[in-house]
């Protein structure tokens, strides 16, 4: 959670590094940006070639459940992943209050944004998750694949909304991409 700021900036720096041959599940609870908050947040994921990787950022602007929007403040967000330090994506996201949570370039009224990343994706995977997940009840998803990572948008109104489509995918991609069973954390349940 960052609260109110003083005019100071809140900071959150995360580096994960995954070694070769490792595989590493990052399916962190969101960030929940009050209004007036100043926050950088950066998340830099290094992968060795033979790596693999599937996590989730998401980020709460305001607190929709009590109807605050995120009225004033500042909310700077960069998500990046690297192969043998070559970049394969980078994401910025930068909110300076009501203007662009409200813009239709932007996160379009939207307070809850969340991005998910899978490493080891081909272009049969991308069509079954479109046809799969085109489309949630309010808001927006999107699905990329980019050599061989599968990125999905997503624009919420609530957080519950955004963790039962990621905790879909997630669940779907997991035998698919991991050969392992979908089976959900313990701390999902506290």
């Amino acid at each position: 959670k960052f609260y109110r700021s003083n005019g100071d900036t809140a900071r959150q720096t995360q580096r994960l590094r995954v070694d070769a041959g490792a595989t590493l599940e990052w399916l962190p609870q969101d960030n929940i940006v009050f209004p007036g908050a100043v926050v950088a947040s950066d998340t830099r994921i290094e992968l060795h070639a033979s790596a693999r990787f599937i996590g989730w950022e998401v980020h709460c602007l305001g607190r929709p459940a009590n109807h605050e929007r995120f009225d004033q403040g500042q909310f700077r967000a960069q998500l990046q992943l690297l192969r043998d330090g070559q970049p394969l994506l980078w994401e910025r996201l930068q909110v300076a209050a009501e203007p662009d949570l409200d813009a239709l370039a932007g996160l379009r009224g939207h307070p809850v944004n969340a991005t998910l990343v899978a490493t080891g994706a081909d272009a049969s995977l991308l069509e079954a998750i479109q046809s799969n997940w085109s489309a949630i009840d309010s808001g927006g998803i999107g699905h990329t694949l980019l050599d061989d990572i599968l990125v999905s948008r997503l624009l919420c109104h609530s957080t519950e909304q955004t963790h039962r489509v990621l905790t879909a995918i997630w669940a779907w991609l997991r035998p698919r991409l991991l050969g392992r069973k979908a089976c959900h954390p313990r701390i999902w349940s506290t």
